[in-house]
């Protein structure tokens, strides 16, 4: 039987970064009587311009560290929930220095659940099916909630030892957690260094897009306001120590994303330059939502691929501002990588 939960004050954790700020504005939107606090430590990937427009009287925001323990159980005790988004999350950054993800990823999270199990907060964890490393491009199945931990990189690493901490806190001290792996999230707000608004901004720089490798990896898509969606009625009807996967079916290949992004932006389908491909680059993630649907009655609103993106490209192009600040030390972080 699932669980019934309202919250009434919840803390997101990262909640300034792309996914969780999403996530806030969707809260806002659709459970009017929620009061968020929003706990970031505005590294390069938090930017306080992605929760504009925001009312004061509905979310706090505190500048800090997951990591702060002080701090964090001070805010934890005063909220009754706790919606952990915040981690350091591309696979690129962790390659080069893995130090940082282990810090966040991992000491962030032991950090919140010792709160969490003081004050009895109901926890929920934010992860990505790439924990469950790879599948083949000619593999008919896809990630379940019973696929073995198989990760592939320092970033999916670290994010598989965060879902450990929580399932271990779960059974052994009874806090009462709940845990999502989802496929990758498109939309507004996500910074550039992301495959998707990478490309829209190289070419409204005229820049040509750059595409890793043969093309071919696979990632299963899904619309950040679906995600926000999913995590809700995870938070509030999910069985704590359960792990739901949440995904759209939107398998697509990066070279069919890129191509398509070309074309809705009135390019050449084969105006972009080849490089080399990532260490230890997956080939495909796919994700088998069918528990959190039939079990909590969740479904996707952005089932359409390509109405989506057209609305990214929209996005980013009509939020030049937003994104043109961080451009320039983007695109020379990846140059200095041969990317």
């Amino acid at each position: 039987m699932a669980e019934s939960f309202t919250p009434e004050r919840v803390v997101v954790t990262g909640g300034a970064g792309f996914i969780g700020s999403n996530f806030v504005h969707w809260v806002m939107e659709n459970q009017p009587g929620v009061h968020v606090t929003v706990l970031d430590a505005l590294t390069y990937a938090g930017n306080l311009e992605n929760l504009k427009g925001i009312p004061d009287d509905r979310m706090t925001f505190v500048h800090g560290d997951v990591c702060d323990t002080e701090l964090v159980d001070r805010l934890l005790s005063e909220n009754d929930a706790c919606v952990h988004f915040a981690a350091e999350s591309h696979n690129d950054n962790s390659i080069v220095d893995p130090a940082p993800f282990v810090r966040t990823n991992v000491q962030g999270t032991y950090t919140l659940l010792e709160a969490a199990r003081k004050y009895d907060v109901r926890f929920h964890h934010i992860s990505t099916d790439e924990v469950y490393g790879d599948l083949a491009l000619d593999d008919p199945t896809r990630f379940t909630e019973e696929t073995p931990y198989h990760p592939s990189s320092p970033y999916s690493s670290t994010k598989a030892s965060s879902d450990m901490l929580v399932r271990a806190w779960t059974r052994t001290y009874g806090i009462r957690a709940t845990i999502s792996n989802c496929s990758n999230n498109y939309g507004p707000y996500q910074h550039i260094e992301k495959f998707i608004p990478r490309q829209i901004t190289n070419i409204l720089c005229g820049l040509s897009p750059k595409l890793y490798g043969d093309g071919l990896n696979v990632r299963d898509w899904i619309h950040t306001e679906d995600h926000s969606s999913a995590v809700w009625r995870i938070l509030t009807c999910g069985r704590v120590g359960e792990t739901y996967l949440i995904g759209a079916d939107g398998e697509k290949n990066n070279i069919d994303v890129l191509r398509a992004i070309l074309e809705g932006m009135g390019k050449e389908p084969d105006d972009f330059v080849w490089v080399r491909d990532r260490p230890g680059h997956d080939r495909r993630y796919a994700i088998d939502s069918s528990k959190l649907c039939h079990e909590l009655g969740w479904k996707p609103k952005h089932i359409d691929f390509a109405q989506g993106l057209a609305a990214t490209i929209r996005w980013y192009q009509d939020n030049e501002a937003w994104w043109s600040p961080l451009k320039k030390a983007t695109e020379a972080k990846y140059a200095k990588q041969g990317q």
